[in-house]
């Protein structure tokens, strides 16, 4: 995935979850994108914490809207030639076509740009080795 021009990215939170490296995607697709964030649903401490544990810079978030609210928001403050919405579900889909967003599946965009899909549930969510201590209970 490359492109030609200033382009905003949001992944879902759940595309990102469904990456094995969901920093180091951040840190690649940043080569070509002027902005990369996060839309979600969920509430704003789940994102915070999943992209803290992870080391993730996010340029925007969801904060306490909803992702339509967000990706008006994000588009009215970041204009850029493209807004890419990276997703899961049909849904997705369709939020980002009623908000002038192109849309991806995750499964489209890892293909496209050569990132590799989490193996499971437990390794989507799991926090990255250096974080996880042998000595707890």
């Amino acid at each position: 995935m490359n492109g030609s021009g200033a382009m905003t990215l949001a992944f879902e939170l759940s595309a990102l979850k469904a990456l094995a490296d969901p920093g180091d995607v951040f840190t690649e697709a940043r080569e070509w994108s002027e902005y990369v964030g996060v839309v979600s649903g969920e509430p704003t401490y789940v994102v915070t914490n999943f992209t803290r544990k992870r080391r993730i810079r996010q340029d925007f978030f969801s904060g306490p809207k909803g992702k339509a609210e967000s990706l008006e928001s994000v588009k009215r403050q970041f204009d850029t030639d493209r807004h890419v919405f990276i997703g899961t579900t049909d849904e997705d889909a369709d939020l980002a076509e009623e908000h002038g967003w192109e849309y991806l599946s995750v499964e489209a965009a890892a293909e496209a740009a050569g990132w590799t899909l989490a193996a499971n549930e437990e390794t989507e969510t799991a926090a990255p080795a250096e974080d996880q201590r042998e000595d707890w209970p």
